[in-house]
């Protein structure tokens, strides 16, 4: 089992990113998927996640309107589009699979993300 986060990068503020979690060893159309992200100094933010059920999204308050995730279960891929960034996104990335139902309720809990990637850098800078 295996998730693998990539597409992190330097943008200037007002930028795009679109981020991939390619994952592996599972079936993808089963889990739910969350996206965290951690700044320097900081405690791990959850920022966004989507159910497999029926493909419910939720989102902090601080990226929604900004921020879109999405997956494509045929390509066993979950994308976080970013778009309006603000230094504030500076952060590492990291996606997990959400191991104790196939809907996820959003919120910085990491209880119950079975997985981890090793995380993708996004650093928002002019």
């Amino acid at each position: 089992v295996q998730v693998v986060e990539s597409g992190g990068g330097l943008v200037q503020p007002g930028g795009s990113l679109k981020l991939s979690c390619a994952a592996s060893g599972f079936p993808l159309n089963y889990y739910a998927i969350g996206w965290f992200r951690q700044a320097p100094g900081k405690e791990r933010e959850g920022v966004s996640c989507i159910s497999s059920v029926d493909g419910t999204t939720y989102y902090a308050d601080s990226v929604k309107g900004r921020f879109t995730i999405s997956r494509d279960n045929a390509k066993n891929l979950v994308y976080l589009q970013m778009n309006s960034l603000k230094p504030l996104d500076t952060a590492v990335y990291y996606c997990a699979r959400y191991a104790l139902s196939r809907r996820c309720s959003g919120g910085n809990d990491t209880n119950g993300y079975d997985y981890w990637g090793q995380g993708t850098q996004v650093t928002v800078s002019s």
